[in-house]
């Protein structure tokens, strides 16, 4: 130790060390225990360590419980945490838009007008945010009802989905072919189904009550074709019992297809979606009172509404209005074809759009 080293530490010693602790005196200490005293607390030695108290975090537990039963209201929940902020509005290109489990109570909020384009078919429609094909087809939980036990009727809600696809979303059928595979889900035995699709699937000029496009999709290829692979859709079935036991599937499905001319290969080239909303009422029969094929189903009604399809009289395919983006419109008959809180008549073998051939809203 150096001498300066040496001289400081005698001078701590005698004067004591700046900062180090100083013992109360005697008074001071008398004082201070008659106060404790007087106030009821118990005395406390002048050495006693006292540790600090820890801090109470309760914003922080009950923060984040409210996160918790957030997350668990939304699982459970979803449908109707959407309409709290503005209902089914199909955000355009937001989240997906929950499966439909029920009848919507009012159409998709709208959003930005914009056109559709190649890249982006679905640009500024509800459909954005819709399921890709069979997914946007909600099939219930299956019961026993009827004649079936519940095994059989999840057959029968599959088979009928199955049908669906068939009949608007096979590609082959998309482009003008024989929907054969709907055609064999189909009782051979129902004789005026049989005739209709006689008469609707070689008829050159087939009418109202004998059109193809009551029960299927289809385009001519050599004027238009689809944009891509996706086609966008939402609806679901319900079932019931129906009669003689039969099991009654009934489902309400909007299909959305965007097209583009078929001549015209450029990246500007125009789309147009096509909207296609389908009724379709089917019957799987107890074979011990009706006479059908195992598989097979029977038509009880069928039914379709129709924008940007075409207005002229049927000709057995979709006819997509290209060009007429900037005519007028028929402010009279306009109507939203992503609306799907209306019902849709079901009676047999009818076009909802009818005669009017109303404008959409939007597409």
């Amino acid at each position: 130790m150096s001498e300066e080293e040496w001289d400081r530490f005698l001078r701590e010693t005698v004067t004591g060390a700046a900062g180090a602790p100083v013992e109360p005196s005697a008074r001071a200490r008398e004082v201070e225990r008659r106060l404790r005293e007087r106030s009821g607390q118990p005395p406390e030695g002048w050495r006693t360590y006292a540790p600090a108290r820890p801090r109470r975090r309760t914003g922080w537990y009950v923060t984040g419980m409210i996160a918790v039963v957030a997350l668990l209201v939304v699982g459970l929940f979803p449908e109707q945490v959407v309409g709290w902020f503005g209902g089914d509005d199909g955000g355009r290109g937001g989240a997906p838009s929950a499966a439909e489990s029920q009848s919507p109570r009012k159409a998709p909020g709208a959003g930005p007008a914009l056109r559709p384009t190649l890249a982006e078919p679905f640009r500024g429609s509800p459909a954005a945010d819709w399921a890709d094909g069979a997914a946007g087809i909600t099939v219930p939980p299956a019961e026993a009802t009827g004649w079936m036990d519940a095994a059989q009727v999840e057959r029968a809600l599959r088979q009928s989905r199955d049908f669906l696809v068939a009949a608007g979303l096979d590609s082959r059928v998309l482009r003008g072919e024989r929907p054969t595979e709907a055609i064999a889900l189909l009782n051979p035995h129902q004789a005026d189904i049989q005739e209709y699709l006689r008469t609707a699937l070689s008829s050159a000029a087939p009418t109202d009550k004998t059109d193809p496009l009551l029960l299927f999709s289809r385009f001519r290829p050599d004027q238009s074709r689809l944009v891509g692979d996706v086609v966008k859709t939402r609806g679901r079935l319900t079932y019931r019992e129906g009669k003689q036991g039969a099991v009654e599937v009934t489902a309400d499905v909007t299909f959305v297809y965007p097209v583009t001319p078929a001549a015209e290969g450029g990246q500007d080239a125009e789309v147009v979606r096509t909207i296609v909303r389908r009724a379709v009422v089917m019957s799987w029969d107890d074979p011990a009172e009706v006479v059908t094929e195992p598989g097979t189903l029977s038509l009880v009604s069928y039914a379709l509404d129709m924008t940007n399809g075409g207005c002229s009289a049927p000709t057995g395919y979709f006819v997509p209005p290209f060009g007429a983006a900037d005519e007028p419109v028929d402010e009279a008959h306009r109507i939203d074809p992503y609306d799907r809180s209306k019902p849709l008549d079901t009676g047999n073998g009818t076009t909802s759009t009818g005669d009017s051939c109303a404008s959409a809203t939007r597409s």
